[in-house]
């Protein structure tokens, strides 16, 4: 049961990355405070599909979209963050600090 709490903070998170930004793994994980649950964040998201969650706006520390073999084996990943203006080459978001959207300062 308090897996499922944590995922459900882990998506509720995630529905508040606006339009255009991405975030990661690790600033969800420590915004709820639990800094060293980057990995569990990543677990949730995996489960995310029918919760209606941002998935694609989630990233690792870097921006790499280390979470796209999750969609279906296609690059909806990629084509989901060029829809929102968002640039990827080689499966890495560019300019990665622009597009970064940080939970703990913006909610």
């Amino acid at each position: 049961m308090e897996e499922e709490n944590f995922f459900d903070k882990v998506y509720a998170v995630a529905r508040e990355i606006p339009y255009g930004k991405v975030t990661s793994y690790g600033a969800i994980a420590k915004y709820l405070g639990a800094a060293r649950s980057a990995r569990m964040v990543g677990w949730a998201m995996n489960n995310s599909f029918a919760k209606d969650v941002p998935a694609h706006r989630v990233v690792n520390r870097i921006g790499v979209l280390t979470g796209k073999h999750h969609f279906g084996g296609t690059n909806l990943m990629q084509q989901l963050l060029e829809n929102e203006g968002v640039k990827v080459k080689d499966n890495q978001i560019v300019d990665f600090q622009k597009h970064f959207w940080d939970p703990g300062k913006e909610l």
